[in-house]
């Protein structure tokens, strides 16, 4: 497509977003709001040093003069185009540049512990009386409803209480949380979906709602097919490491000098792979013949396949599956994904300049073709906005 048939502004342009939230899951949701051109005004609090995740570090982003700024890589990953102000909200002052802010936003995200901005009139019930249009997100561990609604949340244990640690890990091993905050992750997804489903309401209608988005809840609804499975037949699944519970072979295989990745979908490709181990016999055998048949002798399969994988070393197994349009790939290491060439013709590594100097962020996997996400503004240092707050009108307009 060419230059001229992509428009400068994204397709939020003119949104306005007031950001109460903090660490990942709300900064989550109004970073993919702010990457599809809403504004978005970040407020932290200056009593605490702003967002919590500011000194979730090292690495910090360090200026020329060698002097280490509070962009940490964790703050930085969920906070792109912001800007960020300083507002105490526990006093009368801050209250009020709240609900100023708040009369020219058209969406407000938050994620205190249900009731707990009640005591300063910042709850979606006080602020809708006066702004009855207002897109009110609020995340929480467990929702604004039910017995677990007053107890905190946080990523870790929505994965437990959501059952994904059980899933995840070796057969025989602990429980094992997923390597990075993926139920903060999926919940600020979530939440994201739900503010543009009820944006889209209300420039239709001029009303806005509350969206409730609980960690626990998003954390249970990606359980997808374990989850399903788990309800029509009332049995927990067991934890399979990097096996798959429906198809074999699937999972993750030592080679002669390292591992590879084997997604075996169907049965004309479990021909194919046999091919390249030369046991083609296999095929015929009724135990391994279909999938389903597979599935039910997984362990003697594995007593085959394993040993003759692990005579071939990882590039010549994926060379051959290649070849032979069997789906199979590496395990990288992150420098090694940041260093490949489809994440430079993606654009999934950015370099953006900060106040404290140029930062390397992931890009947005959004791909649109006439309303692109765009990176304006690098994440913000605590506060640096501020003076906006002294604009007299929209201090909106000011950013």
């Amino acid at each position: 497509m060419a230059s001229s048939d992509i428009l400068p502004h994204g397709p939020l342009s003119g949104v306005k977003v007031l950001d109460l939230s903090r660490i990942l899951a709300g900064p989550t949701c109004t970073q993919m709001l702010g990457d599809l051109g809403a504004t978005v005004l970040k407020i932290e609090n200056p009593r605490s040093g702003g967002d919590d995740t500011r000194q979730w570090g090292p690495p910090y982003v360090v200026d020329a003069e060698g002097n280490q700024s509070d962009l940490s890589a964790y703050f930085m990953s969920a906070n792109r185009n912001k800007r960020s102000v300083e507002v105490d909200i526990t006093t009368s002052e801050g209250q009020a540049t709240i609900r100023r802010l708040a009369a020219h936003a058209d969406i407000l995200l938050e994620n205190f512990k249900p009731g707990g901005l009640r005591k300063y009139g910042l709850d979606y019930d006080s602020l809708r009386k006066d702004f009855p249009h207002l897109v009110y997100g609020s995340i929480s561990g467990y929702g604004q409803t039910g017995p677990n609604a007053h107890k905190p949340g946080y990523d870790l244990m929505a994965q437990g209480y959501g059952g994904i640690m059980s899933l995840t890990g070796e057969p025989d091993g602990r429980p094992m949380k997923v390597g990075v905050g993926i139920a903060d992750v999926m919940c600020g997804m979530y939440a994201c979906v739900g503010i543009l489903a009820a944006l889209r309401h209300k420039e239709q209608t001029g009303e806005g709602q509350q969206v409730d988005i609980a960690l626990v809840d998003a954390q249970i609804a990606w359980l997808i097919n374990e989850g399903v499975a788990t309800l029509n037949t009332g049995s927990a699944p067991k934890r399979r490491g990097n096996e798959h519970p429906s198809i074999v072979p699937y999972g993750l295989y030592e080679t002669a000098d390292g591992h590879v990745i084997l997604a075996v979908g169907n049965d004309s490709q479990f021909g194919r792979f046999l091919q390249f181990l030369g046991l083609e016999g296999l095929a015929r055998d009724p135990r391994f013949a279909t999938n389903p048949a597979r599935l039910e002798h997984r362990d003697a399969l594995a007593d085959i396949i394993v040993p003759a994988i692990r005579q071939h070393t990882t590039d010549a197994v994926i060379a051959a599956m290649e070849e032979r349009k069997v789906p199979a790939g590496p395990v990288q290491t992150l420098d090694q994904v940041f260093a490949s060439d489809q994440v430079a013709a993606r654009k999934m590594a950015i370099e953006m300049q900060s106040e404290a100097g140029p930062v390397q962020l992931l890009g947005n996997p959004l791909k649109l073709s006439r309303t692109p996400v765009t990176y304006r503004h690098a994440p913000p240092t605590c506060g640096s906005s501020t003076d906006v707050l002294e604009q007299e009108g929209d201090p909106f307009d000011a950013l």
